[in-house]
């Protein structure tokens, strides 16, 4: 760990409407010096966080991701990031990219763990990692660095500096407007760079006894927090459209895989078995988070209520039973011509 990159606010919202004015058409002409002047101080309120309902939240474009950056939290997600590495058989992604990328861009970069190992893989890239909340370390390999930023606003990163590879995962809930955020990455990426999501479709499932699990208080619990996404106006169930918006933001050779991840240590296979241990692990603590902004904030409950509910969905996960999800792993490329 050779260097300190500060957590900085990407505009404030005086200069984002100067920015979205200027470059409606998504086309980033933000020069080097432009964008030093966004990224060079960091604004008090982006780390005068919200506290609600016991849990921490971002104060940067304050409300619009409903789900808690505390400490408990983070400790979820970069277990979600040793999921995710465990599908992928040990790799950090699945798009074919060149094996000495030069720029990447990591859009929901949370804790920074996928951006610092990727930098460290990739000593030749210089990685990027974004975020509303700036709960990435501030010491990090001279390659990488981090910037609070909106992925909704217009992008301020300059046209010249395109990027090799862009990467996402786990936004489903975080987005409204998928379509426009992959028209950007579009823009962004070089000739031949490619566009990678990895994203979990929100419907647990089980093998077997289907109807005692349709009157379960996890089937409950997932209806009514796709419900509270959808009105708030970031679905949760988008997994499966999103490789048609791929296609439709230009991109071409793109692959789709649905990988099946079990929840809990049902599965024979040695491999499936260890993921599902994890998976089991991350459902129950997942289950508070995922609940207390959308039920309180959207459908109006108390949180008392949720306590009782979160007690409940917890409970059933604890159980036996052969509970499952599907994962899309997605990327497409930028034509060279």
């Amino acid at each position: 760990m050779a260097s300190t990159n500060v957590h900085v606010e990407a505009a404030v919202p005086e200069q984002q409407e100067e920015i979205e004015a200027e470059h409606s058409d998504y086309d980033s002409a933000v020069s080097d010096s432009d964008f030093a002047s966004l990224t060079t101080s960091l604004s008090s309120s982006v780390t005068n966080y919200v506290y609600e309902n016991g849990r921490r939240y971002h104060r940067f474009r304050e409300g619009q991701y409903l789900f808690p950056n505390d400490e408990v939290e983070q400790d979820r997600l970069d277990m979600v990031h040793h999921i995710d590495r465990l599908m992928l058989g040990g790799n950090l992604f699945k798009a074919p990219i060149s094996t000495s990328p030069q720029r990447v861009l990591d859009i929901g970069t949370g804790t920074g763990i996928w951006a610092l190992e990727f930098a460290d893989e990739f000593p030749s890239a210089e990685v990027l990692g974004i975020d509303l909340s700036p709960i990435q370390p501030q010491w990090t390999a001279p390659n990488c660095q981090f910037v609070v930023d909106d992925v909704e606003a217009v992008w301020p990163y300059p046209a010249v500096k395109a990027f090799d590879y862009i990467h996402q995962r786990n936004m489903v809930g975080s987005l409204a407007d998928w379509d426009r955020v992959a028209r950007q990455a579009f823009q962004h990426l070089k000739p031949g760079g490619f566009y990678e999501l990895q994203e979990f479709h929100f419907q647990f499932l089980t093998q077997g006894n289907e109807d005692a699990f349709n009157d379960s208080a996890i089937n409950e619990w997932q209806k009514l927090l796709a419900e509270g996404t959808v009105k708030f106006g970031k679905p949760l169930n988008i997994a499966p459209e999103l490789a048609n918006k791929v296609k439709r933001a230009g991109f071409v050779n793109v692959q789709e895989d649905v990988l099946k991840i079990p929840i809990g240590s049902w599965p024979k296979d040695k491999a499936l078995k260890t993921i599902g241990q994890w998976m089991q692990v991350h459902a129950i603590e997942s289950v508070e988070p995922l609940t207390l902004a959308v039920f309180t904030r959207v459908l109006g409950w108390s949180e008392a209520e949720c306590r009782v509910l979160i007690a409940k969905v917890q409970r059933e996960f604890k159980e036996r039973r052969q509970y499952y999800v599907h994962c899309h792993i997605i990327y497409g490329q930028k034509p060279t011509v």
